[in-house]
């Protein structure tokens, strides 16, 4: 194995995603700035026993538009699917072709929460409805965590580390930031980094609806994901990928190839308070960010903006604004903080992963998209969210936040490249 560059610098140089308003990184990020909401009645499962009826599902997708029946069965779980086809889009959108080259360079890191959860749903109700033992030999392994990962190694030929992050709502984030580590360290040259989550069904909808955290605005779905707005009342379940093309400098600048901005730094912690619940104070998101700016080598002061956790929850939200406050100071009401949440409700494990590649493309074209639905103020929640329209600005430097159940806290921080 090689030896490890002295903090080689780490640049992401392909973006692919699948979410709930659009079927690609582009338009999705098209849609963002144009504010539009991708929340709507639940169409995956009868959701109306539910006090919550509605999702931000993805829309129009069929795997057979990008493999055949058989492929499609054999990655059976959606999540899987989802992660194949984003990832072949990013490799695509990083001039790569696959299988790749010298795979033993090239690794994976993909966050996920639950895996292919709804495969074991489905299964456990056909063997109660038919009274029958019968399953694919297949299905018992389809819906575990780490398939994601293993599809994009198998089918893109990457030989190198393969890792799977297990962290709630932190996961995509996370996953990013051990990416970076991977490449720091010398274990690899390219790896595909992201996260993935594909959970609108009626287990995990009773699940969130017991705890009385998600919105019932049924009646105006596009209205109801609300975060930092005082009139907020829970979060949209949603579903989605993102995987990001990470690469050593060197080896992208070897490639010739388009670079859309640099990882600067990551930082993890634990609020070690509540399974669900954040730190009161905020304690465990403030570590996360000052770790990430320590190991960034920046400033609070050089932060132009921040993808915010932003779940439309009654504690996430005034929560994160204070962390915030205690890392930046005075600079807090300098920054412009936005959720993409608003938009997609949350993705889970998927989240940190689409909020990132936000970040990459708000570095690389000068824009910030907007918070929509921000229509009253909270006096706890007192920064500049951006509200409901997207705003050009020079953005040289961008924080994501991930902030997840079991207290798991994540953030990464990208910056315009410059060479």
């Amino acid at each position: 194995m090689r030896e490890p560059s002295p903090r080689c610098r780490v640049v992401v140089t392909g973006l692919g995603a699948i979410t709930p308003v659009g079927l690609s990184a582009s338009e999705s990020w098209a849609a963002f700035v144009a504010g539009r909401s991708g929340v709507g009645p639940v169409t995956q499962f009868d959701a109306s026993p539910y006090p919550s009826r509605i999702a931000a599902e993805v829309k129009g997708f069929d795997p057979r538009d990008y493999m055949d029946r058989k492929e499609s069965r054999y990655i059976a779980a959606r999540c899987s699917q989802f992660a194949v086809v984003a990832a072949q889009e990013a490799l695509s959108d990083a001039g790569l072709d696959w299988p790749l080259n010298g795979g033993e360079r090239a690794g994976v890191v993909l966050g996920t929460a639950m895996g292919g959860l709804e495969l074991y749903n489905e299964d456990i109700r056909r063997m109660e409805k038919h009274n029958s033992t019968r399953m694919h030999p297949l299905r018992a392994i389809g819906g575990l965590a780490n398939m994601p990962a293993f599809h994009l190694s198998q089918r893109y030929g990457c030989e190198g580390p393969l890792k799977t992050v297990v962290t709630a709502c932190a996961a995509g984030t996370q996953a990013v930031g051990e990416a970076l580590e991977l490449i720091r360290r010398g274990d690899a040259d390219l790896v595909l980094a992201g996260g993935v989550e594909a959970l609108v069904i009626d287990l995990f909808f009773a699940g969130f609806c017991a705890m009385r955290i998600l919105s019932t605005r049924n009646d105006e779905p596009e209205r109801a994901s609300r975060p930092f707005d005082a009139d907020r009342d829970g979060f949209i379940i949603g579903e989605g990928c993102a995987v990001l093309v990470l690469e050593s400098l060197e080896h992208a600048r070897a490639r010739g190839t388009r670079i859309y901005a640099e990882v600067l730094g990551q930082g993890a912690s634990a609020d070690a308070h509540h399974v669900a619940a954040p730190h009161p104070e905020g304690a465990g998101a403030t570590r996360a960010m000052r770790w990430a700016l320590a190991d960034a080598g920046i400033e609070p002061t050089e932060v132009d903006y921040i993808n915010a956790h932003g779940t439309a929850t009654t504690l996430n939200d005034p929560t994160e604004t204070l962390a915030i406050k205690k890392v930046f100071g005075e600079h807090a009401y300098r920054l412009a903080v936005s959720s993409t949440k608003s938009m997609i409700g949350h993705c889970f494990g998927g989240a940190g992963a689409i909020e990132a590649l936000v970040c990459v493309y708000t570095v690389y074209h000068d824009a910030i998209h907007p918070t929509i639905n921000y229509e009253i103020p909270d006096p706890a929640c007192d920064l500049d969210y951006v509200p409901n329209v997207a705003r050009q600005a020079q953005v040289n430097v961008a924080m994501s936040n991930s902030f997840g159940l079991g207290g798991q806290n994540a953030c990464v921080v990208v910056g315009k490249y410059r060479g």
